[in-house]
């Protein structure tokens, strides 16, 4: 040890000049704290390079500066599926501007999401940001029972109206998609479907049948469940039911990439024979080959309104919903 020693409350009250309560009010929000005595008092802060306890503040203000990251899918998927990460570092970062740390959760088992169920309602944290929950989730009852304000991402479907949630406009996006592969002559436009016991899941295909209307073909349709391998499933059936289809909305980048090994298996040239347009704009329609014509979601003002609806939640506000735009990004494969 140096015997250098801490900086504490008191000597930033007094290098600002001002008393300790003028500081507590600043470290607990700078409510009724003038502008000029808030500058003051964070100069003060910095200058001296005192360091928030942390666990003192929690013990005053009954909070404990944590949030949780709920993934509702299998660990794997946090590693093979790039938005869950980007996700992640988005709304690391924008409650590091708050000051408030993020335990990361993997709830898709019953065993899983009972130790998230303790954790909660022990009061480790704040509150919560929900991935990925499908219709009926049980986190969903969790989450009520332990009282934990929450953010979903993409519309809890049967909850709604009674929570906070952010979203990329899935309807929206795919019918831009679907409407740019006509616009490119195809005729015999198919889809992959995203889970339909979520909400982007049913967006993108109700998006895609927007546009298709009256030519509607349930054989040009298969579902997947987000996953590379559920891609090159469903592509591969498609094939094997219309051999003659010339294009494909595929409602997610990682499923594309499942596609592209399906079309490739099957001889099929891509734009040439099929064209493929995917969803998301993640890490893999840049690594795809050719790369991925897609749909853009704006990832990380996604993960700043969650955070900002959370902290809102938080702090008693009633739900909220965000609808976020969508656009095209041209690439090769279409």
């Amino acid at each position: 040890m140096n015997g250098r020693r801490r900086p504490t409350i008191e000597d930033v009250a007094a290098e600002a000049g001002v008393s300790r309560g003028t500081v507590s009010r600043v470290l607990n929000g700078g409510h009724y704290v003038s502008p000029a005595t808030l500058d003051a008092v964070n100069r003060a802060i910095k200058k001296t390079g005192y360091v928030v306890n942390q666990h003192a503040r929690s013990l005053v203000t009954q909070r404990s500066e944590s949030v949780a990251f709920i993934l509702s899918e299998p660990t794997e998927r946090l590693f093979t599926d790039p938005n869950f990460v980007v996700l992640l570092r988005g709304c690391t970062q924008a409650l590091a501007e708050h000051d408030i740390g993020l335990f990361v959760w993997i709830a898709s088992s019953a065993s899983e999401r009972n130790r998230v169920a303790r954790f909660l309602a022990a009061g480790h944290v704040d509150g919560a940001l929900l991935v990925s929950a499908h219709a009926g989730d049980p986190l969903f009852d969790l989450l009520g029972k332990a009282s934990v304000p929450y953010v979903a991402i993409g519309a809890p479907l049967g909850h709604e109206a009674e929570t906070s949630w952010v979203a990329a406009d899935d309807r929206g996006g795919a019918r831009t998609m679907v409407s740019y592969l006509r616009s490119l002559g195809r005729t015999a436009i198919a889809t992959v479907t995203g889970p339909q016991d979520t909400s982007g899941g049913q967006g993108r295909l109700e998006g895609y049948r927007d546009v298709l209307g009256a030519g509607f073909d349930p054989a040009l349709v298969e579902e997947g469940d987000y996953s590379q391998s559920s891609g090159e499933q469903a592509m591969t059936r498609l094939l094997e039911r219309r051999p003659d289809l010339d294009a494909v909305f595929v409602a997610s980048d990682v499923m594309a990439l499942g596609a592209l090994v399906a079309l490739r298996r099957a001889g099929r040239r891509v734009p040439e024979d099929v064209a493929v347009g995917g969803f998301d704009d993640s890490s893999a329609a840049v690594a795809a080959r050719p790369a991925l014509t897609t749909i853009r979601q704006p990832y990380q003002r996604i993960s700043g309104e969650m955070v900002r609806l959370l902290l809102a939640s938080i702090g008693g506000a009633e739900p909220a919903a965000v609808i976020m735009p969508t656009e095209l990004v041209r690439r090769e494969s279409a």
